[in-house]
């Protein structure tokens, strides 16, 4: 299993065998848990359905295309010699409760930490949570029964993951100022005997949302690098040349971009035009209550070996997220915010219910999303979290000061 942040680097594990999941960090509303993804693949919609991007949060997209984008976004990324794009997980069935599990740090820690020794111990173990590491027990891996049934594969297969294991400690960047800043995503990855003569194949935990038109609810990648898609030649797999790191850079650089609306097949054309602009803010507003959304059951239940991971990320980054979410309460745009810590300022601002019709949808979801999360932020704790308590109030309409 592999994690990456998307707001300061990035961090991979590989759990043994073919098998691997990897997770991205590099963005409806009162349920605790969600309905498993479904297996089979959403179906088509009409064009015409898709033309109020405010409702995209809760829907499905057809068909996308990345070859009208990506491909042109990759030639112009400044990446390594070689290389290409990263990745996300969220796995939380409905119903799921959590357990008193030692494993599961951050949900048996109470809703304060009892002391700076305890602190301290959560973050030692986030900072020394290793990027890459072997795993004996992968169960909760996607792919386990593909792998247990398949064929050995021989040597070549075993020395080509090695010799990616190395480029990818070194080269996997991360990926800030998009609407996915701050989250954490995580996909399986599974290497076929073949490989590398046929592509990785690759299961995104969508947690049943819908955050990206190339990465579906039921799981699935699309991208023609995976062959689940159809681009042309030179965009799909070339096993003397492709390699995982490529498609983990495709993932993270090319599709959690900073106007994913913009990759759905035919939108790119109305990029930089007045239309195509406000329906890739109104896009991005919607996806960043998801991925808030997918903070939560990430927090709720971590997928197994990434459990320091989850704790001592969402600890650290707890104020940053809440910050964001009060300033676009303020009107900034989503992922406009400048990188690093922003200062915390107590300037009163208000929010009303005559909004402009997007930004009052926007301000009401997320709202809500923010008082689902905060409680889990805290439990997981995050200190001073309290004070952003109002911003969840969704009966408040009064002026704010946090």
């Amino acid at each position: 299993m592999e994690t990456i942040s998307s707001d300061s680097g990035s961090n991979k594990k590989l759990k043994y065998s073919e098998v691997i999941t990897t997770a991205v960090d590099p963005d409806l509303m009162n349920e605790d848990s969600i309905d498993p993804p479904n297996d089979s693949e959403p179906e088509s919609q009409n064009s015409d359905d898709l033309d109020d991007a405010s409702s995209y949060y809760d829907e499905d997209f057809s068909y996308y295309d990345e070859t009208l984008t990506l491909q042109a976004q990759f030639d112009a990324a400044d990446l390594p010699p070689g290389v290409e794009a990263s990745i996300p997980w969220l796995e939380i069935p409905e119903g799921t409760k959590n357990q008193d599990n030692a494993a599961h740090l951050y949900t048996t820690s109470g809703l304060n930490i009892e002391s700076e020794e305890e602190e301290d111990h959560v973050l030692e173990k986030f900072m020394q949570f290793k990027s890459f590491d072997t795993v004996q027990d992968f169960s909760d891996h996607h792919y386990v029964t593909v792998a247990s049934g398949s064929n050995k594969p021989g040597k070549g297969w075993a020395k080509t993951i090695q010799n990616e294991w190395k480029i990818l400690e070194e080269n996997l960047p991360g990926a800030s100022g998009t609407p996915y800043h701050d989250g954490l995503f995580f996909f399986d990855a599974f290497f076929p005997p073949e490989y590398p003569k046929v592509p990785p194949h690759v299961y995104y935990h969508s947690g049943g949302l819908r955050l990206n038109p190339n990465l579906y609810n039921c799981g699935k990648v699309c991208l023609s690098l995976l062959g689940t898609w159809h681009g042309g030649k030179e965009e799909s797999w070339i096993s003397e040349k492709s390699t995982m790191l490529q498609v983990l850079l495709s993932i993270q650089a090319l599709v959690l971009n900073a106007k994913p609306y913009f990759n759905e097949p035919g939108y790119a054309r109305s990029a930089g035009q007045a239309h195509g602009e406000k329906q890739a803010k109104s896009y991005n507003e919607n996806t960043f209550v998801l991925s808030c959304k997918t903070m939560q059951y990430s927090l709720k239940r971590p997928p197994k070996h990434f459990e320091d991971l989850v704790a001592g990320h969402f600890r650290v980054r707890a104020h940053a997220i809440l910050e964001a979410c009060k300033e676009y309460l303020k009107g900034h745009d989503v992922g406009s915010l400048p990188e690093g810590e922003m200062e915390e300022d107590e300037e009163e601002f208000e929010i009303t219910n005559d909004m402009p019709g997007g930004r009052k949808n926007f301000a009401f979801n997320l709202r809500t999303v923010i008082g689902n999360l905060i409680p889990f932020l805290i439990k997981n704790g995050a200190k001073d979290c309290e004070k952003f308590i109002p911003l969840g109030d969704i009966t408040r309409t009064a002026p704010l000061k946090i």
